[in-house]
């Protein structure tokens, strides 16, 4: 990471929060995907279904989903990342002011 941060001008902590941000938004991807995939599948009679595993059942896919992201994912954070990281050191090679959180 030491050359990264050379290169794009961040600290080891803002290099880091980037990472967080990145599983955060992958974590946010992959909720909604699990959430569709959870969607077909019928209540289970013995669990009586209604209302109760509705909310269970989303809570399940977003706990779930958060762990895949945080877990290496999909390959989404990855990519993510090393986009952040593109531009913000075109920003420092470039004298370009780069708007929002990591200027």
């Amino acid at each position: 990471m030491n050359s990264i941060n050379a290169a794009t001008g961040l600290s080891s902590a803002q290099t880091l929060r980037m990472r967080q941000q990145a599983e955060e938004f992958e974590g946010v991807f992959l909720t909604m995907l699990t959430k569709e995939m959870f969607a077909g599948i019928k209540p289970d009679k013995n669990f009586g279904g209604g209302f109760g595993e509705e909310t269970w059942r989303g809570m399940q896919a977003e706990q779930f989903a958060n762990s895949m992201a945080q877990n290496g994912g999909i390959g989404i954070a990855d990519q993510i990342l090393s986009q952040m990281l593109s531009v913000q050191e075109a920003s420092q090679t470039n004298n370009i002011p780069v708007n929002g959180a990591y200027r």
